[in-house]
């Protein structure tokens, strides 16, 4: 079981309820994963992916924890868990987020703040030169980690950030340190649940919303969220620790330009 297989890892999932999370759950688990432990505000839908993966892949295989990732009570309370019904954890899935440009403050907590909190926890637990295993660290950013438009600009903050965070913690000289792999995916328009739901227009400026509702419906390179699912993880099996991989409108997994 080398670092670059997920066959055997423990993997914890935030936002992993539903759209891209439950797809890299169920990617994971059908790639060898020992156990997949998803974290999500929805209590619902993760007990029901939860039943579903158990019944796939066989009883045990996922487990469910209600949290919010911005509550750090709640990040103590999944560490405390995790550490008590596995004894450790391989790998960290940093997948929880949201497009909402009318909460400024919300989406950089939720994309960013708390994707940092989350990393540099399990990172004290992962790290070799403190007495853990190693592992590795995946962070979902976004083609608007490196690409940008008009359209979301805080959305695209938040995502930038996400792409940088990694680069720096991730950098050969940290990873050379600590044993922990840290690496970004970074997918394009995605369809999933909730992007089915549609946009509202909270952006505050009425005709901004209409050119990227019509940006969208022209000129975005969409997706199905299985193309994601599968791409994570054959990012897993070749990222080297600091880089971010694009999946875009399905086509093969390449790497974020320098």
């Amino acid at each position: 079981m080398g670092e670059r297989s997920v066959r055997g890892k423990v993997v914890l999932i935030t936002g992993g309820a539903e759209g891209i999370g439950r797809e890299i759950a169920r990617n994971y688990l059908a790639a060898g994963a020992g156990v997949v432990v998803l974290v999500d505000v929805n209590d619902r839908l993760g007990r029901a992916t939860a039943a579903e993966l158990n019944s796939t892949h066989g009883p045990g295989k996922a487990a469910f924890i209600r949290a919010d990732v911005t509550s750090e009570k709640d990040l103590d309370a999944v560490y405390a868990r995790v550490l008590r019904d596995y004894d450790h954890l391989d790998v960290l899935v940093n997948n929880a987020g949201v497009l909402d440009e009318s909460n400024w403050k919300k989406c950089i907590d939720i994309n960013l703040t708390s994707l940092i909190g989350w990393s540099f926890k399990y990172l004290e637990h992962m790290r070799k030169d403190r007495g853990g295993r190693g592992g590795t660290i995946v962070n979902l950013a976004s083609i608007y980690g490196f690409r940008i438009d008009q359209y979301l600009p805080v959305y695209q903050a938040s995502k930038f950030g996400v792409l940088a965070f990694t680069r720096s913690l991730g950098h050969s000289y940290n990873y050379d340190r600590t044993g922990v792999r840290v690496i970004a995916i970074c997918p394009s328009f995605t369809k999933t649940a909730l992007t089915d739901r549609g946009f509202s227009c909270e952006f505050g400026d009425e005709m901004l919303f209409a050119d990227f509702k019509s940006f969208l419906e022209t000129e975005a390179l969409w997706q199905n969220v299985d193309a994601v699912g599968g791409a994570a993880v054959e990012v897993f099996e070749r990222a080297d620790s600091g880089t971010g991989w694009v999946i875009e409108g399905a086509k093969p997994v390449t790497p974020v330009p320098e």
